[in-house]
Order: structure tokens, then sequence, then C-alpha cells
């Protein structure tokens, strides 16, 4: 199939996507968007109660599933429509590639599928995800196997660019962390505990721990965001974060895990509360499958680009599947940058290719 002669449609329905606000939490108009595309295609699609728009095809009441799904929200809070542009050769739009790109080519390739007339030998579900960023928590993965279970076969999610297949599972944990003190005048009552000074000792405490070391692994940590205080000439009451360390490895986690207890131990007036948790790798189900994924994935990119994709680990809506022992895969089908800032662009001219990479990886799995 010549995907070039589907590059207007590809780009505008882009930027249809693109101009729906879709932050983290509050996908809904977007997901309303792709049920009623997925509908005019010809699918029966509905949304879930995680605002997943789910497209089945072929799908019975026992067969074994296929998922193939690319996310809807993006990291950004926006509420208002979020501005885009084209201009030499790449469209920029905050989360624009992360993963709207990915997300229409998706849509358009169940679309030309179900076009085709061919019957899937089993169940194919076409998900426009929600909940994959930030304190999304991966909701709209979990439910799909909340939902499906044991029949969902093989797991595939497009998302980020096509340098790289990620064929491993980063695990992460995310707190919440609070220091209350007295506080008071910063003259009058000068020398009572300040929560913003105890905060910035507990940081200091963080960043100075020592990251675990396995072979072959990657251990990170991070504050993300602190706030707190009342004005300039006040002792802060009140100090907060949001904290999170990953890693692809589950002894290292557990290490993070208790070198975090240690420190948030020497502190009186602190309050801790889990507000994310992402599974790392399980013992796959069936790894024949798992190796012909990753063949399948190479394959497609090489044939679509010349290059052969990196094998790397991530944190993706994969690692539900992963942590359950399905088959995954994840791997983006653009060439962009600037994930997560406000300057993310994709190529233009790899949409086209990005939907026949899309297309030949889909057909060897149906």
């Amino acid at each position: 199939m010549k995907t070039e002669v589907y590059a207007k449609e590809l780009k505008e329905l882009l930027m249809e996507l693109c101009r729906i606000p879709a932050p983290s939490l509050h996908e809904e108009e977007r997901a309303r968007f792709c049920v009623e595309y997925f509908r005019r295609a010809g699918f029966d699609a509905f949304c879930d109660g995680a605002n997943n728009a789910i497209a089945p095809w072929n799908v019975t009441e026992t067969n074994p599933i296929t998922v193939f799904m690319a996310h809807t929200d993006t990291v950004f809070p926006d509420t208002s429509p979020l501005p885009i542009k084209e201009e030499n050769g790449k469209i920029y739009c905050p989360g624009v590639g992360d993963d709207t790109a990915n997300l229409a080519i998706l849509m358009l390739a169940a679309k030309l599928l179900k076009k085709e007339g061919i019957v899937p030998h089993e169940g194919i579900l076409f998900v426009a995800n929600a909940g994959e960023e930030g304190l999304g928590n991966l909701r709209g993965s979990r439910k799909i196997a909340e939902t499906y279970g044991d029949r969902i076969k093989a797991w595939i999610s497009f998302d980020l660019d096509r340098k790289q297949l990620f064929v491993k599972a980063v695990g992460s944990a995310r707190y919440r962390v609070c220091i209350e003190t007295e506080g008071g005048h910063s003259y009058g009552d000068f020398g009572k505990e300040s929560a913003i000074a105890l905060m910035a000792k507990l940081i200091g405490e963080l960043y100075a721990q020592p990251i675990p070391q396995a072979p072959d692994t990657k251990t990170t940590f991070n504050v993300g965001t602190i706030s707190g205080g009342t004005s300039v000439n006040t002792i802060a009451q009140k100090a907060e974060i949001l904290y999170e360390y990953r890693s692809d490895d589950g002894t290292c986690l557990d290490i993070m895990k208790e070198q975090m207890e240690e420190i948030f131990a020497k502190y009186k007036g602190l309050t801790v509360e889990s507000v994310g948790f992402r599974p790392g790798m399980g013992k796959c189900k069936n790894p024949a499958l798992q190796e012909k994924l990753i063949r399948d994935g190479e394959a497609s990119v090489r044939k679509g680009t010349g290059n052969t994709p990196q094998q790397n680990s991530a944190s993706t809506d994969c690692n539900i599947p992963f942590s359950l022992g399905i088959p995954a895969l994840c791997f983006g089908l653009v060439t962009m940058e600037g994930a997560h800032t406000r300057k993310e662009w994709v190529e233009t001219s790899s949409l086209a290719t990005g939907l026949s990479i899309a297309l030949d990886f889909i057909h060897k799995q149906i």
C-alpha cells in the first residue's frame, strides 16, 4: 500500500487531535473524538470506565486478543487548545510526538485495515488509551488488563519515536511528601523550624544517596516539584514535594525504597503518600512470541526507514503486560524530538512512513 496518498488525511487527523486538550486524568473529549472516528470507520467502538476509546475487531467472548494502543493523554496540564504550527517540514505542538502522532497513525491504520475487508484469525483491540503520563498511573492499560485478562495474547503500544524498541519495563514508585512545622513570623519567631528549610535538608539527603548498581541496569530518582510557604516574612509551616525513583531491575527498586524510608524516618512532622506505582518485569509466559514481536518490530522499522532500531528499557503502557508475563512491545512510528517540552515537534514527512510501518507490523500479527 502506497501510504503517501494518505499523507494529507493523516496530517489533518493529527492536527485535529492536537487541538483537543487531553491532560492526563482529563482525556474525555479526545476519547469521545476517537470513539466517533472508529465508529465512522465501521467498528463497534465504545469508551470504557477509564476513558479508553476501544475499537474491537473480530473479538468474541472467548477468543485470544492482540492489543494495539497509543495513548491519548499528554503530560501538559492545559485544558484549552494547545498551539500548533507547521514550518520547515515539522509540526510543532506540545504532545505532538508523545503521543498524538502515533495515535493518529494507529487510528488511520485501523480504518484502512477495516476497509481491506480482511478478517483477523483472532481478536484485535485497537485502543486509544488514557492515563499513560505522570499521575495517570497507567490506568488505561490497567483497565484493559483487568477487563480482558488471560485472553490477551500479545500487547503492542505505539509511543515516542522509531529509533528504539522498548523491550523491558522500567518500574517506578512515586510519592507526595509533606513536612509541617509550627512556623511563625520571620523576625519575631526567628529560630523556629521552617518546613522549607527541613524539606531542603531532606532533598539534599535524597540526592546524596548512593544509586544501587547491577549489571545491564539503570536506576534513577528525581524530585519533580516543590511547593510551600506563605510569604517572604513567614517561617514556612508546610512544604511539599513529589518524588520518584525508577529502575529496570526489581532488586534495585527494593534498595531505593529501603534507602528512602531510612531518610524519611529521620524527620518529624512528615507525611508520605504513594501517588503512583508502575510495575516492572514479570516472567514471560511465551518467550517465543516475545522474540517474534521484537523481530517483527525490527523488520517493519527497517523496511520503512532502512535503519534497525536499538533495543532499550522504558516506562510505558507496556509495563502492565510485561509485569503480567504477556508478550509486549513498545515503539514509535515517527521522527520527533522535544518530548515533554513545549518545543516538541514531529517531522511531517515521517507520518506517511510511520503509517507504512504500522500497517506492515500489524499485518504480521493478524
